[in-house]
This record gives C-alpha cells, structure tokens and sequence, in this order.
C-alpha cells in the first residue's frame, strides 16, 4: 500500500473532463453487464457522478449525506447525516462517490445500505488513492493528488 504524501499536490478537474469521466465510468459499469436497481449517491461529491450513472444505467436513484471532510488531508470519522428514503430490500444497489481516499466513507455508507438486506451492494468511484483499504468494484483511476472537482473551486481558493 503507497504512502500518503505530506503536503499532496492539486489537479483540478475541468466540467468537461468530469462529464467524460462520469461517461466513462457509467460504459465500464455497463460494460460488466451487472444490473443494478438502485444507485446511491453519497453526498456530497457523489452527487453528480450518481446522476450520471443512474440515467446511464436506468436505475432509480437515492443518496445518503456524509461528512468527514475537515480540509486537504484533514478528516474526522465518516458521520451519516441524512439517510435512504428509497427501500433497499432485496435490490441490487451500486453505491457511487466521486473518490475513494481511505475508504471509511465508503466503508461506513455500504455498511449502512447493508443493514436495509438488499440483494447486493456493489461500489464504483471516479478515482482511488493507492493508499486506500477499501477497493471499489468499479473506477477509472488511481490519483496520488488531491482532487479540486468543478463544484468546489472557490472552497479551494481557485478563481473562475
């Protein structure tokens, strides 16, 4: 498992490069020929990739709120704010988020949608850091730098 960097650099994902991204992880997940009932968003970078992939896959749509993020490299333990409203038993459920960093997010929200009995839960994420202990079912790439996705540029500093 690679080490975390201290100070990791930025790359800022542009909308087009995301809406290609979410198009292409949408043709990897279809491409598996897995069906899925229910995707689940988690919030809130998961948004809109979880649009994406759930028109893609024509599958109904849910999400659940988490916060763990203090700042760049800062976290606190994964908290669920706002829960599933759609009901998960017996359902083929693909949890999707934008980015898998350590995986207590991930790890904390499939463990949540586990407790509703679905059928099966599968994940799928635009990005993994190598250092991560959760590997999802479905991703595009492995990034060391800290991802600035389109709807957060301000929070990061960058003008538009």
């Amino acid at each position: 498992m690679a080490e975390r960097p201290a100070s990791p650099k930025t790359k800022l994902v542009t909308w087009g490069e995301y809406g290609r991204l979410a198009e292409s992880l949408s043709k990897k997940i279809l491409k598996s020929r897995e069906d899925f009932d229910l995707v689940v968003g988690i919030a809130r970078g998961g948004f809109p990739v979880a649009l994406v992939v759930a028109d893609r896959l024509r599958a109904h749509i849910d999400f659940v709120n988490v916060k763990s993020y203090l700042g760049i490299g800062k976290r606190s333990p994964p908290k669920i704010l706002s829960t599933l409203i759609q009901d998960v038993k017996g359902r083929k459920v693909l949890v999707v988020d934008d980015l898998i960093d350590e995986g207590d997010t991930m790890e904390t929200v499939t463990k949540y949608v586990g407790t509703h009995h679905p059928d099966s839960i599968s994940t799928a994420v635009l990005f993994i850091k190598p250092w991560s202990r959760f590997k999802p079912n479905f991703f595009l790439k492995v990034v060391k730098e800290w991802i600035v996705f389109p709807w957060e540029l301000r929070e990061f500093g960058y003008k538009h």
